[in-house]
């Protein structure tokens, strides 16, 4: 029989790309929204970080995938002075940085990259410290600009870090998404383009996945680095592909057009756990919702308003039906997942009665009318703002509180947030270095009013007690003032503790080996795809 060369060698071509097809491993992460920057330093939020520093960046140290154990990246080795100011890292040789249609990197990284990566923040005189319009949230939130005296070179591959005062938690902070090392060389080379805010948007790192393009409110898109100084990648492809509904995000894991979604509804959990297609992952997580009081404006500058609004909210009956079995209630700040947590704080309880009494104590036992703000987006620590929101202006209400529900897009909620705007509002925070520091300090620290201090509360005994906190070495001398501090919170409340979520991952049963990240955010590399079938 005659065979026919021509349809053998298509045919062959077919089945040889199929094989190839086959084996290039993809992973689709459905997203519930598209980030605000692909700049870890510029922003404070873990949709950002998902998108950027999570995948494509390095830092100095790193946590150990799945832990909040610090572990060393681009520095090998460090040493601490005795009286803990001076920090010198030994660099890791041979890292390259990425590559992309601007730029090719003609050297390794090294110290001048580290250098860049702090004084970009630290020195307001710095060609590149607004570029992009950086205010740099989370190195201002973190106290950078006070704690850093100096950061030299010594050579190429050291570099030595001066501290004003000795700092317990200066390590686990390095290890944060917001002091990421960007490439000195990539910088320099954009701002002789005239295009320096281009290491903004199209990020250039040293990490284990490339940027390779985004597609505005769709997909982004990252290759594995096959220049990683680890080892590559298990997944070729990276795809971040943007469906804001939770509805639908579900409805395509189970169609197998995403391997893993964030943020579902947690109406469809008990679903997902017996769903044959479904791996469904979860992990207690380092967060809180809170309601936040404008602690400057009347009526909420009064402690015992503070207080009647927490004793007259159900939290019980918002845990019921916000989180489904999705979280605990919150008496504190910190998770309790968390060391320093402080079990012995009796939580107010669900009073009305308690709750009109002090409002009359206050001088409103009729009442008074308010705005609660309503967060516009889903976050790892509330599932449901918005029916949040409607059952604790229910709850007010049955004390004479009548409040306007109100909202803004996100990026204006926070800009309006931190000029003082807010009346009180819904928020969340998810711890980013394992250190009950990074909860109260950020959140509460009277130098933190105008930033991530939203309440805008300022006591001094609470300042003083974290200060002196984050300068001793002894966990058990940290742990008695955090309990302390606490204490403060309790009775000023400038909060309503709310809720401590569950984080959950549902992944398709293609997904092998992702670990839950403690701090929420969605670390790819170390996750595998492999044939379902097989």
């Amino acid at each position: 029989m005659k065979t026919n060369t021509k349809y053998t060698l298509i045919a062959t071509t077919l089945f040889i790309a199929g094989q190839a097809y086959a084996e290039n491993k993809t992973l689709i992460n459905c997203v519930s929204r598209s980030p605000a920057s692909f700049s870890p330093a510029l922003v404070m939020e873990g949709i950002s970080y998902n998108a950027s520093s999570q995948q494509v960046y390095n830092r100095l140290v790193e946590f150990k995938r799945g832990s909040t154990e610090i572990e060393p990246a681009l520095a090998e080795s460090w040493h601490i002075s005795d009286d803990g100011l001076t920090y010198t890292f030994n660099l890791r040789k041979g890292v390259k940085f990425h590559s992309n249609k601007l730029f090719k990197p003609t050297r390794d990284f090294n110290a001048d990259d580290v250098l860049f990566s702090f004084l970009r923040q630290l020195d307001k005189a710095h060609p590149y410290h607004s570029v992009s319009k950086g205010t740099y949230p989370y190195f201002n939130a973190m106290k950078f600009p006070a704690l850093l005296k100096a950061i030299e070179k010594v050579d190429d591959y050291k570099v030595k870090i001066t501290l004003t005062r000795p700092d317990a938690t200066f390590l686990a902070s390095l290890g944060m998404d917001f002091i990421s090392i960007y490439s000195a060389e990539y910088a320099d080379k954009m701002s002789a383009a005239g295009k320096p805010e281009t290491i903004d948007t199209q990020p250039i790192g040293t990490g284990p996945f490339v940027f390779s393009g985004y597609q505005l409110d769709q997909k982004i898109r990252f290759l594995a680095n096959e220049n990683y100084w680890k080892e590559k990648a298990g997944i070729d492809r990276l795809i971040f592909e943007i469906v804001p509904d939770a509805a639908t995000r579900y409805a395509k894991l189970k169609a197998g057009s995403c391997d893993i979604i964030d943020f579902p509804n947690v109406a469809d959990l008990e679903k997902m756990k017996t769903d044959p297609k479904i791996n469904l992952l979860s992990q207690s997580g380092l967060n809180i919702a809170y309601v936040a009081f404008n602690t400057e404006k009347a009526p909420f500058d009064q402690v015992k308003v503070r207080q009647a609004l927490n004793y007259a909210v159900d939290k019980k009956a918002i845990l019921d039906a916000v989180y489904r079995g999705g979280g605990i209630v919150a008496k504190n700040p910190l998770p309790p997942t968390i060391w320093g947590y402080n079990n012995d704080i009796t939580d107010y309880e669900y009073n009305p009665e308690k709750a009109k009494q002090l409002l009359k104590e206050a001088g409103f036992e009729e009442g008074f009318e308010t705005k609660i703000w309503v967060q516009p987006v889903v976050r790892a620590s509330n599932p449901n703002p918005r029916r949040m929101a409607e059952l604790i202006q229910a709850d007010w209400e049955k004390v004479g509180v009548k409040a306007e529900l109100i909202s803004y897009d996100w990026g204006d909620y926070i800009k309006r947030t931190k000029a003082g705007e807010l009346t009180a509002g819904t928020y969340g925070w998810s711890g980013d270095n394992g250190d009950p520091d990074n909860f109260l300090s950020p959140l509460l620290g009277g130098s933190n009013i105008g930033n991530s201090n939203y309440a805008r509360f300022k006591n001094d005994e609470l300042d003083a007690l974290l200060e002196k906190a984050t300068t001793l070495s002894d966990k058990k001398e940290r742990e008695k003032l955090y309990q302390q501090a606490q204490v403060i919170i309790k009775e000023q409340a400038p909060w309503i503790n709310i809720a401590h979520s569950i984080g959950f991952a549902p992944t398709s049963k293609r997904v092998k080996n992702y670990k839950q990240s403690p701090f929420g955010y969605s670390y790819f590399y170390g996750t595998e795809i492999v044939d379902s079938e097989k």
